[in-house]
């Protein structure tokens, strides 16, 4: 009931628009099977089709995929959707979105497809952790181990059991360690950026 009242009182509603359009965007993809036709494809990308490393994340698999990715980001929404503005989300998205692909295409050259916003996903809870840690400490502290040990469980020993037949196919699992990065960098940036523009405007006041 906290998590909700916050959530109505919060002044920029318009955050919960980005999520609920994200989700209407990628259930009209997935409901019009454009899939084969917009997925993370490596080939047709070093062809020149670049948005792909954009739509890619919008594709699932099928609608059991689509729906833990959409939980996932509802739950994003939640309980991070408060801490930041509709800017800085939707900075976080993009940001993750290339990030995640460009990293797929340097560093996993085997990989000729992706699809899924999961990458994405482990962005915004990276980012949403670190804001978390600053205003709730002990929850913050939990949520890092807990997205450390999965990335670190995943990384030495693959997919967590039964997130393969949840999704109904191979889970990529460097996207979701590419996706937790991407959101620590836009973490950093945006502070360093929060940080210059707080010494310049003290030093205008001067």
């Amino acid at each position: 009931m906290v998590i909700v009242k916050r959530l109505w009182q919060h002044p920029d509603r318009s955050i919960y628009g980005l999520f609920l359009l994200l989700l209407w965007l990628c259930s009209m993809l997935q409901w019009l099977d454009y899939g084969q036709l917009l997925q993370y494809n490596r080939v047709a990308i070093q062809q020149g089709e670049l948005w792909l490393m954009i739509t890619g994340h919008l594709i699932h698999l099928n609608w059991p995929h689509f729906w833990m990715n959409m939980a996932g980001l509802l739950l994003g929404a939640v309980f991070f959707g408060t801490y930041f503005s509709l800017k800085y989300w939707s900075g976080l998205i993009l940001f993750s979105m290339l990030f995640c692909s460009l990293a797929l295409y340097l560093l996993n050259p085997e990989l000729l497809f992706y699809v899924g916003m999961s990458g994405v996903l482990h962005g915004l809870l990276v980012a949403g952790a670190i804001q978390e840690y600053r205003h709730y400490r002990i929850s913050g502290i939990i949520l890092m181990l807990l997205l450390v040990a999965k990335l670190l469980w995943e990384q030495m020993s693959g997919a967590l059991p039964g997130s393969a037949s949840m999704a109904g196919g191979h889970v990529v699992v460097d996207a979701h360690l590419y996706g937790a990065i991407a959101g620590l960098l836009f973490a950093l940036l945006h502070q360093l950026v929060h940080v210059h523009d707080w010494h310049q405007d003290g030093q205008n006041n001067q």
